[in-house]
């Protein structure tokens, strides 16, 4: 999912509660303001009084389109479809507010705003997400935002797909090849192309004569690399739980989502995320300055570190935590590595670190050393919830299925943190994770969040 797209999505919200909001003050100075009474006013409604309802039946509004599938992503929806959403949408709302007025009789005393504002509100809101839809596809002609894709086949299939995304570049996609002989696909050659366009967004497989086998090593390719699978109906003989299915051009194709993350999901863990992690700061930041003068007056060194890891799409970050070890500790890792205790994968721990200082063995068995993360959580690099930040030393010892935890950014604590912290192996982390990747839901988060701190007052492994 590009961010463009999910900023559009997004975009839709507030500009639907303005359009509500304008239909409605329209509706009122239609009514009491315009130089033609249509009617003679009989009951004046105050303003300020018509202003507080108008926002709650705005809010209310946004809930009823939320139902309506207004803000599900689908980019290749057709204008009359969601006109039809909106139509019913609106109407919905008017209905339940008629149903109210008609049990508390002295709520509401203009018929002509409701029906106004329901004839305006269906032609505003759907002029406003014109509106934001021609913008986007303005970016989609000037290469701002498009998909750069991959079509396999030479099919009537791929043909007709290939057609429409040449002719309709509405639908922002960019064909940057077809590949007709699909005995030359392997990992190298999609590398290659992968190198030579600075990055592949999606590939869609549509030949019937592409064996299992080599369907199954495109998928591992495109999970791999965060790249978006899909495939035309029929073709690939798997079955899974986090697909979606669109039709181009007629033909029905299928894409297997890395995470149900993809869309919605993602916006509503990053607001989630944002509003938590600023509530945080702002109530930690006296506790800051009292473990910040500790640190100096336990030890030479700065207060914070700034330490390399991967995130999300093999991205380097900067992770911020409270000093916990010897000034410049990271240099003498290389003489420890005989020490290390995780022989099972890339990660590198050990239980009495020399490194560690007196009070930094304190704050890291409370996971206190945590707790800047909070700002790159703010920042975006990272999610209150995810797998574990590595780092790019351990990243480039990942086998090719490890690949798949850096379809999402990394958290501050995890499935697999709550599940054993430093006990568990590595592979059973993976697993833990891959299976947090896989199955996410707000309510996910929401159960770790509230069992973090339960396993960290328990001590439990935590060096």
């Amino acid at each position: 999912m590009k961010k463009s797209e999910l900023t559009f999505s997004a975009l839709l919200v507030p500009v639907d509660f303005l359009m509500l909001i304008a239909a409605c003050l329209s509706a009122y100075f239609l009514r009491f303001q315009t130089l033609v009474n249509l009617r003679p006013v009989i009951f004046e409604i105050p303003f300020s009084w018509y202003l507080r309802i108008i926002f709650l039946i705005s809010s209310l509004g946004i809930i009823i389109f939320t139902f309506a599938g207004l803000y599900v992503i689908n980019s290749s929806r057709k204008i009359i479809d969601e006109f039809a959403k909106i139509f019913l949408a609106c109407s919905t709302g008017v209905m339940l507010l008629i149903v109210f007025i008609f049990f508390k009789r002295d709520f509401f005393s203009s018929r002509f705003i409701i029906l106004a504002g329901w004839v305006l509100a269906i032609t505003f809101v759907f002029l406003g997400r014109l509106f934001v839809h021609k913008i986007q596809k303005l970016l989609y002609k000037s290469g701002i935002g498009v998909h750069k894709v991959i079509i396999i086949g030479n099919e009537e299939v791929s043909r007709n797909i290939t057609e429409e995304f040449k002719h309709n570049i509405n639908l922002g996609y960019k064909i940057i090849d077809q590949i007709k002989d699909i005995s030359i696909i392997n990992k190298n050659y999609l590398e290659s192309i992968k190198n030579k366009f600075f990055g592949i967004d999606e590939i869609i497989s549509a030949d019937s004569n592409l064996s299992k086998e080599k369907m199954l090593e495109l998928l591992d390719f495109c999970f791999e690399n965060h790249i978006t699978f899909k495939y035309a109906t029929d073709i690939l003989g798997t079955q899974s739980t986090r697909v979606d299915i669109n039709t181009i051009s007629g033909i029905p194709i299928v894409e297997i989502k890395r995470s149900p993350l993809d869309g919605w999901g993602r916006i509503i863990k990053r607001g989630f995320d944002i509003i938590v992690s600023g509530l945080g700061l702002i109530i930690l930041f006296p506790f800051f300055i009292i473990l910040g003068l500790i640190i100096k007056l336990d030890s030479a060194g700065p207060i914070f570190v700034s330490l390399k890891r991967v995130g999300e799409g093999e991205k380097k970050f900067n992770l911020y935590k409270f000093r916990s070890m010897v000034k410049d500790a990271h240099l003498l890792k290389k003489d420890l590595m005989m020490y290390n205790e995780r022989g099972d994968g890339p990660l590198f721990k050990m239980a009495n670190d020399p490194r560690v200082t007196k009070f930094g063995a304190f704050i890291r068995q409370w996971s206190i050393d945590e707790f800047p993360q909070l700002f790159n959580v703010l920042k975006g690099e990272m999610s209150l919830v995810g797998p574990r930040p590595h780092e790019p030393e351990e990243v480039s010892q990942y086998k090719n299925h490890h690949k798949r935890l850096l379809n999402i950014k990394p958290g501050i604590t995890g499935l697999a943190q709550i599940s054993g912290r430093c006990d568990l192996k590595f592979e059973e982390e993976a697993k833990l994770d891959v299976y947090y990747i896989e199955n996410w839901s707000l309510k996910l988060d929401l159960q770790i969040l509230f069992k973090t701190p339960f396993v960290i007052l328990a001590r439990e492994a935590a060096y």
